[in-house]
């Protein structure tokens, strides 16, 4: 299949609606509130108890220092170990935004810090769950960091799916390589033939973004850790759409990039333990 694109800041409109109330919230001065209680010293727990599931819940943080929108789709509490990857992407997100406010000291940037996620529920069947994170993170600059995450569960398992458990050897990597590079290539030379550049802008283009794509395509499954299942009418995989991020195999105006590796590649390297989730 032929890759595509987005822009390289994606947020839903529920998230957009919450960044914006906070936005207009951060002008208003608030009074200063009282100090907080102490609260008593809590009794350490037994050292074998389990850890209580995490309750995902949006997060709207507004100061003129700073401003966070955090969106999560209530269904993911279902499952508690996703609940809690995605609540842990989250806090890394969130903690790197604070750590660019706080070296201001007690200054302030010209303009507030943001952070903007939103994560959406994209596959939901008895055998595979996934869920798509985009958003950005502003600190400073002409435009924001993208985010983009993937978090594929597989709940009767109770697990994270990966793409290196998926796929576990360098075969195989090969093989998926290969055929997503040569998509990426194809559409590169398509989109510099309908700009009509003159021949020596065209021929730099191609050379520049073909050396981002062969060094973002490595055989390794790193380059693939974001991905998300494509189903069939009965369910099984069809394929699987690999998520490149802005810089990992374009420039920045090329945005999120995607391909789709069909079953029928993905099959011969696919870990024994996950084949019958595929289509054939």
């Amino acid at each position: 299949m032929s890759p595509s694109k987005s822009p390289p800041i994606l947020r839903t409109a529920c998230l957009a609606l919450l960044v914006a109330n906070a936005l207009a919230a951060c002008k208003r001065e608030s009074a200063p509130g009282a100090p907080p209680a102490q609260a008593p010293a809590a009794s350490s727990p037994a050292a074998d108890a389990p850890a209580a599931p995490v309750a995902l819940k949006d997060v709207i943080e507004t100061t003129d220092r700073y401003v966070v929108g955090i969106s999560f789709p209530a269904s993911a509490n279902r499952y508690p170990g996703l609940a809690k990857a995605l609540s842990d992407y989250a806090a890394a997100e969130r903690a790197e935004l604070m750590q660019a406010v706080e070296a201001f000291g007690n200054d302030k940037p010209s303009a507030p810090y943001e952070l903007s996620l939103a994560f959406e529920q994209v596959v939901d069947t008895p055998q595979i769950v996934a869920i798509a994170a985009d958003g950005s993170r502003y600190t400073g600059g002409a435009h924001g960091q993208p985010l983009i995450a993937r978090f594929v569960w597989l709940p009767q398992q109770d697990a994270r799916l990966t793409s290196a458990a998926l796929v576990p050897d360098a075969k195989g990597w090969q093989a998926i390589s290969d055929y997503v590079r040569e998509q990426l290539h194809t559409a590169v030379v398509t989109r510099a033939d309908e700009d009509e550049l003159p021949a020596a802008d065209r021929a730099a283009l191609i050379k520049s973004t073909f050396r981002m794509i062969d060094e973002g395509t490595k055989p390794e499954a790193g380059n693939f850790s974001e991905f998300v299942p494509v189903l069939d009418t009965a369910g099984r995989i069809s394929a699987l759409r690999f998520v490149f991020p802005p810089y990992q195999v374009g420039p920045y105006a090329d945005g999120t990039q995607t391909v789709d590796v069909p079953a029928a590649i993905l099959l011969p390297h696919i870990a024994p333990e996950y084949a019958g989730l595929f289509a054939r």
